[in-house]
């Protein structure tokens, strides 16, 4: 009998390595509080799953760092950005299809050898309401809590969860 495939946390520098090649910055990587939804701090989820449609992991940013990875994919004028996060508070539409693209990308931490493969399964964009089983996982303690800074824009947290 084989053992069951599981999912594993990626390490800091594969998520530093994986966001700089994808904004084609340097971001930096520091060790961060979990990220944590409230009415006052909206954030993104990224939800996998495996073929078997269970939940593998979840993403979550932040609004300033869904802004910043977002904004840095697309292109987008750092104050242009940096706008939508102070004074609108929420992403525009063109912000969340980019972090869409960033979430999707970022599956690929997951896909390792002996782990079930992940797929991007949904992507909520910060102020979306989430499924109370989605929103359940956040708390799971198989996660890892970052801190990122994307050069020109700023610093927000992600916290990659294992449920």
């Amino acid at each position: 009998m084989t053992a069951p495939l599981t999912v594993v946390l990626p390490d800091a520098k594969a998520v530093k390595d994986m966001l700089s090649g994808l904004v084609g910055k340097p971001v930096a990587v520091t060790p961060g509080s979990p990220v944590t939804p409230t009415p006052q701090a909206p954030v993104s989820v990224a939800v996998y799953v495996s073929p078997t449609m269970a939940v593998n992991a979840l993403c979550v940013m932040d609004l300033p760092l869904a802004a910043w990875t977002g904004g840095a994919l697309a292109l987008l004028p750092p104050g242009g950005v940096q706008d939508a996060v102070e004074e609108d508070g929420e992403l525009t539409a063109m912000l969340t299809e980019a972090l869409h693209e960033v979430v999707n990308v970022l599956s690929a931490l997951f896909n390792v050898p002996g782990a079930p493969h992940s797929k991007l399964h949904a992507s909520y964009a910060p102020g979306d309401d989430l499924p109370g089983d989605v929103a359940g996982m956040l708390a799971a303690f198989n996660r890892l809590d970052l801190t990122v800074e994307v050069p020109g824009y700023g610093k927000g947290r992600l916290s990659l969860v294992v449920p």
